[in-house]
């Protein structure tokens, strides 16, 4: 679903990212972990053709992302409160998401509906602006949005922060339930590794751009991998 060929992105004269070859297969779920600074970000930015690699290609559905944009038709992200339309409410914002990607009202309200136990009764129908709610309301905000579309790529940096245990929970049940029945294929970059590592097929561990690591297998054996790795550094 997403490829990417000898990738490399220079900040100046630091490199940030530095990726010879990775492939995303169709419906799988990937982690993306590192230390502060490991490239992650930089990663996501350049799949959704957010910056401009240095060198290299991304493709996603065999198309280069810096040439078409047929992608954005089928794809989801949040990777920050920058994403957000913060002078309207909720509901607006949600809207106006439904309406760019032809979701009938009908529809998206079924959608939202899903999400009432993740916004916990905090975020809809309290008639404020998006910029009046706390940082884990705006993240719950921004992914809410990313996925009433059911995209069939979605896109997520630090999912988990700023969510309280409840919300964490509910947060892997909703994308598990995603992944299943749309099929939604998934990069979620974290550093909560033991959450990250419980909900992907695939960790990449990435290290001032290179990727150090490219862990399959059971979340127990992944966790206790980047352990010892992060431990011994």
């Amino acid at each position: 679903m997403i490829k990417i060929d000898n990738l490399t992105k220079y900040f100046g004269d630091n490199k940030a990212l530095d990726i010879k070859e990775l492939q995303v297969e169709q419906g799988s779920i990937v982690g993306l972990v590192g230390n502060n600074g490991a490239g992650k970000t930089t990663m996501l930015r350049l799949v959704l053709d957010l910056c401009q690699a240095s060198s290299g290609v991304v493709l996603s559905g065999g198309k280069d992302v810096s040439k078409s944009e047929d992608w954005k038709l089928y794809t989801g992200s949040f990777l920050d409160s920058g994403y957000l339309i913060e002078f309207l409410t909720p509901e607006e914002y949600f809207n106006l998401i439904g309406e760019l990607n032809h979701i009938s009202k009908e529809d998206l309200q079924a959608r939202i509906a899903k999400f009432t136990s993740f916004m916990n009764g905090e975020i809809l129908g309290k008639k404020k602006l998006i910029k009046n709610y706390s940082a884990g309301n705006k993240q719950k905000i921004g992914i809410v949005a990313a996925m009433i579309t059911n995209p069939k790529v979605l896109l997520l940096d630090e999912p988990f922060n700023f969510l309280d245990p409840s919300s964490q929970m509910e947060m892997l049940r909703l994308l598990k339930e995603m992944n299943s029945e749309v099929g939604t294929t998934m990069i979620l970059s974290s550093h909560n590794i033991e959450l990250v590592s419980e909900i992907s097929s695939r960790i990449i561990l990435l290290e001032k751009g290179i990727i150090k690591k490219d862990i399959t297998g059971s979340a127990s054996e992944a966790i206790e991998e980047l352990r010892t790795y992060f431990l011994g550094k």
